[in-house]
């Protein structure tokens, strides 16, 4: 999957590219194309040097977790939901409750604890994996429920909108909260029907009820707070409970003699390592999305929907915010680019700003994310990951559309 994948972006490329340079006449495509393999290639090493010091720190206090038996009481207490939708994972394992760390870190938009702690985890299930190259069902699972990008607090989001002058910088923020649920929802549903899971199971049904009425509730109690209040308290909760995780696991592992100075060199050394083997997958699918990009086929496809739509007579409005929808799957800091672009031509309330907003949100840099986590353990047949990934942003960013046809159409 990923092989045909990664040709069929430089085949895209090369189609549009030479139909760019013979019908439209318009040569400076080649050299774009080549300045952004460079580009890649540069912003690949980027990504590392950051990759090295956030991986070298988190998993250094998770292995000090994971000798406090932390990880384990947590893979303990989800032991009986994980072994209905990872079946092949044994109860307790540590990647159970390395990946419930993860989502957590997730949910709170705590994205430089939230991939190494990630990694961590995938690197627990391919010790499972008894095809090292070929993607597990539950690493395909854990995978895609990264990739649909369910986020609590967007706070970036308000960010840009702040920065944009915004009058309410958390406008978004109930559409964003239902977009995102939507594409999670979606990513789950589809994993689980590809793999025959048994979403209907007593205990699956309670997991997931019980964590909808808590994700309802924190809606409702969100929903009454002011913008002001409401991005203060994304702040605190965000920064609040990254330095609570480290408090916690330094207190556990004193508590329990655990040697946390050499237990931390120890993990840090093993983040070290992590890292390093990551370049050449980031590499690979960073410069093929950058030549992509480069030859226009984002800007053919965005033409072609616009003529869709209206051929189909439906409102246009929300077509000025596909750019950031199609790039997001990419490349993170285009379609934020995009999405800042929209926020200054269109103005930062108006209707294909609020939606590109909503779907920067709620959905995620899917290529990046299956780079990063398969490219840790040396995956190489990606399997049903990247379609039920790719239905997850699908339904993101359908739902994005819809929900802010309801609330600002």
């Amino acid at each position: 999957m990923l092989n045909g994948l990664w040709l069929g972006f430089f085949l895209v490329a090369a189609i549009s590219a030479f139909a760019r340079w013979l019908i439209g006449d318009d040569a400076g495509v080649f050299p774009a194309m080549v300045e952004s393999l460079f580009a890649m290639a540069k912003l690949s090493v980027d990504v590392m040097i950051l990759l090295f010091g956030t991986l070298t720190l988190w998993l250094g206090f998770l292995r000090i977790a994971e000798k406090a038996g932390l990880v384990e009481a947590l893979a303990r207490l989800l032991s009986p939901l994980f072994r209905r939708l990872m079946p092949e994972v044994p109860a307790g394992h540590p990647a159970l409750g390395l990946i419930t760390l993860n989502f957590t870190a997730n949910g709170l938009g705590l994205d430089n604890a939230a991939t190494p702690i990630g990694l961590k985890a995938m690197r627990a299930l391919q010790e499972l994996n008894p095809m090292k190259d070929t993607a597990s069902n539950a690493q395909i699972l854990f995978l895609v429920l990264n990739a649909s990008s369910l986020t609590l607090l967007p706070v970036s989001i308000f960010m840009y909108r702040a920065q944009q002058g915004a009058a309410d910088p958390s406008l978004v923020f109930l559409p964003i909260l239902i977009a995102t649920s939507a594409s999670t929802l979606t990513g789950f549903l589809s994993v689980a029907l590809m793999q025959r899971l048994k979403v209907w199971d007593p205990v699956v049904l309670a997991w997931l009820g019980g964590f909808a009425l808590l994700l309802g509730g924190f809606m409702a109690m969100l929903s009454g707070m002011s913008s002001v209040a409401l991005a203060a308290l994304s702040s605190l909760l965000g920064n609040l409970v990254l330095f609570s995780l480290i408090l916690l696991f330094l207190f556990f592992g004193a508590l329990r003699r655990v040697p946390v100075y050499e237990s931390f060199v120890e993990g840090a050394k093993e983040g070290f390592e992590v890292a390093k083997s990551l370049l050449p997958y980031l590499v690979a699918m960073l410069c093929a999305v950058g030549v992509l990009r480069a030859s226009g086929a984002l800007e053919i496809a965005l033409d072609g929907l616009r003529f869709l739509v209206n051929l189909l007579g439906w409102d246009t409005r929300f077509v000025d915010a596909l750019p950031t929808a199609l790039v997001k799957p990419f490349s993170g800091s285009a379609a934020r680019a995009m999405l800042i672009e929209l926020m200054k031509s269109s103005g930062v309330d108006s209707f294909p700003a609020l939606v590109a907003a909503t779907v920067q949100g709620s959905t995620e840099t899917t290529f990046y994310v299956l780079a990063v986590y398969f490219g840790a353990v040396g995956i190489q047949r990606a399997r049903h990951a990247v379609g039920c990934a790719l239905v997850a942003d699908a339904a993101g960013v359908l739902a994005s559309i819809l929900v802010c046809y309801w609330f600002f159409g």
